[in-house]
């Protein structure tokens, strides 16, 4: 028998609240290479990264909940269900396709945009991030919508998405481009900060780890 593509998760609590995930990838890859330039820790490209496109947190599934803290005042479901990520790239269609792979891989579903110049941001990010986080809330898709950005530019639309009756979690970095004002306007926040470099910082680990090993057993050529 074949393996289905789709990842089957166990029954659910039903009174657990359903929830999607909204990731600004723009936002975060500028401040996650500010932030890992500022501490020290090497964002490798590889399965995680590509060097101004997108960054995700090692080792964490896209759809893996990770508001479900000690002090959270409501638990959502262990998995999303849905969990978008938007970026943009200068680059041609293979190069768009590639990253949408990556993104996939990760357990996103990507929304990449190509963009003219490389110092622009791309426009079609941030309205069609505004865009489903809008229409999901209107259509009911989720209880819960957790926003991966610092950018100020998403209040009015996470005023709008409570008006609709439904919670906003902000998952960030504190002190590396947070808007205060998107701080304000969640029902809560969440900071990232320690848990992204901690993950890095292993993925640094283990590839010096390497490094060490083929230094003290390089391969011989053979001629």
């Amino acid at each position: 028998m074949t393996n289905s593509f789709i990842e089957i998760h166990k029954p659910v609590d039903p009174h657990l609240r359903r929830w999607m995930l909204f990731v600004d990838g723009e936002n975060l890859t500028i401040r996650a290479q500010k932030l890992a330039s500022d501490t020290g820790v090497s964002l490798q490209d590889g399965a995680e990264y590509r060097k101004n496109i997108f960054v995700w947190i090692p080792g964490v599934k896209a759809t893996h909940a990770l508001t479900n803290t000690a002090d959270s005042p409501m638990k959502v479901q262990d998995h999303a269900i849905r969990a978008y990520y938007y970026t943009s790239l200068t680059g041609d269609e293979p190069q768009v396709l590639s990253v949408k792979q990556a993104l996939r891989s990760l357990g996103f579903h990507p929304e990449v945009f190509k963009k003219v110049r490389a110092q622009e941001k791309a426009k079609g990010v941030d309205i069609t991030l505004a865009k489903d986080f809008l229409s999901h809330a209107f259509l009911n898709n989720y209880d819960v919508a957790v926003l991966v950005a610092g950018d100020g530019d998403y209040v009015p639309l996470i005023t709008e998405v409570k008006r609709l009756g439904k919670v906003v979690y902000v998952v960030f970095f504190r002190d590396c481009g947070l808007s205060t004002e998107l701080h304000l306007a969640a029902d809560m926040f969440f900071e990232m900060e320690h848990f992204f470099l901690k993950r890095w910082r292993a993925v640094n680990v283990k590839a010096d780890e390497r490094g060490a090993a083929l230094v003290q057993n390089p391969v011989r050529e053979t001629g």
